[in-house]
């Protein structure tokens, strides 16, 4: 409120005066009585701002690009990003690496000794911690994934309908290398 709007509020008595004294009394405090704009408020001291300012964390959710790349940099790590392309097939975007190193679960760890130096990356102790992990030994295997329904449908699919076809056709599919399909010679 202004001056005069306290003033008119009290009856038109003077105020000037016990603003200021009511200023003086109040600096140095956790709080202070300040004028802005012609008008007297009370806010936080400064020295203490940082302690009522809200933080919101913002929830972010990962691509699957970048959940893809988090899953080799924790399954592989040390790993360098030519890795993380040969693993998943497709060219990496260095934004995708960003995420990963701002969010503070991937980090640089150094660069390989071979031609180029490629830097290499690791999981971080945060990444640990955000997924309720002690170590990296404690990440799932392929049969607790598998278990879970994690892995691709697709190979899932394919396994068993090579099993299908093998027991339509009477043979055993376990152990063929080739997916059960008959080579050049059989088939002539």
């Amino acid at each position: 409120m202004s001056a005069e709007q306290i003033s008119t509020h009290l009856g038109g008595a003077s105020v000037k005066d016990a603003l200021a004294e009511l200023a003086a009394h109040y600096e140095g405090r956790g709080i202070e009585l300040v004028e802005r704009g012609k008008r007297w408020h009370f806010q936080t001291a400064a020295d203490l701002a940082h302690l009522l300012r809200r933080e919101r964390e913002e929830v972010r959710r990962l691509s699957r690009a970048a959940t893809e790349v988090l899953a080799i940099v924790a399954y592989h790590e040390p790993v360098s990003r030519a890795e993380i392309e040969a693993i998943r097939g497709v060219q990496t975007a260095k934004g995708t690496l960003d995420v990963l190193l701002e969010a503070g679960w991937v980090r640089i760890v150094g660069r390989r000794e071979v031609p180029g130096r490629p830097v290499i990356y690791a999981t971080t102790p945060d990444f640990l911690t955000h997924f309720g992990l002690e170590s990296r030994r404690d990440l799932p295997g392929i049969d607790e994934l598998r278990a879970a329904g994690l892995l691709d449908p697709v190979e899932d699919a394919l396994a068993d309908a090579m099993s299908v076809i093998g027991a339509v056709k009477g043979e055993d599919t376990s152990g063929d290398t080739d997916g059960g399909l008959a080579s050049e010679e059989e088939s002539a």
